[in-house]
């Protein structure tokens, strides 16, 4: 009896041993720095498009929206300066506009954003250098652009904004998940790092937005312009 007493403890014995030391710990390294994101180009060009175009997708235009619902995109089309959106009121099927070539563009919308830095403001508003607010980009295979002249809000800030319904034409369109790319018409967006990137990857042109700042590159990457903080 006393035997098989002791076989029992013995037994118990090698199987809490065998457990504590499949057992694994892990402990936070005080000195890890977690890598800095990808710059906009690098992330367009290294992350794979996984559908050509998903989202919503009508009338020549593909739009979708981010998942925490801060940034909108609309990968559509321009004559002259008329955009083809299907969340804002616009001209672009007016005849008048029918002399202007078509252009592929890419339009976003913040409903929390940073104010354009000085060397970004583009137009002086109808001379009268105010009303230039942040909170849109513009991407044209050539260039991007951040902030435009207008006044009061975005439907983007009307709708997911500080004081927005959460109701409209944005709220149904789908998500573009963190770190996925979508394609149209040989431009590129990207949802990551809490914004959107979009570029034209050939041409080395891009702009990354977000609530905590952006983005403008061209030249290759050659050229930035904006502010974002510190990783």
């Amino acid at each position: 009896m006393g035997a098989m007493r002791r076989t029992v403890v013995g037994i118990l014995a090698a199987l809490l041993m065998v457990a504590a030391t499949s057992c694994s710990y892990s402990t936070k390294d005080p000195d890890y720095v977690p890598p800095a994101p990808l710059a906009p180009l690098e992330q367009l060009k290294q992350v794979p498009v996984t559908e050509p175009t998903p989202g919503s997708a009508s009338g020549g235009v593909t739009a979708f929206v981010t998942a925490d619902r801060n940034v909108a995109c609309a990968m559509t089309s321009a004559r002259g300066e008329h955009l083809n959106l299907p969340y804002e009121p616009n001209s672009y099927s007016d005849s008048a506009n029918n002399k202007f070539a078509i252009v592929p563009v890419v339009q976003c919308e913040l409903a929390v954003y940073p104010k354009p830095q000085a060397a970004d403001v583009r137009d002086d508003c109808a001379g009268t250098g105010l009303g230039y607010l942040g909170g849109t980009a513009l991407l044209r295979p050539d260039k991007a652009s951040y902030g435009g002249c207008r006044s009061g809000i975005t439907q983007m800030e009307s709708e997911f904004g500080p004081k927005g319904s959460r109701k409209g034409p944005i709220s149904q369109l789908p998500e573009l998940a963190e770190g996925q790319n979508i394609e149209r018409n040989g431009l590129r967006c990207s949802a990551y790092n809490g914004g959107v990137a979009c570029g034209n990857v050939s041409g080395g042109v891009a702009f990354f937005v977000s609530q905590a700042g952006y983005q403008l590159i061209s030249d290759g990457g050659k050229t930035v312009s904006g502010t974002l903080p510190s990783p």
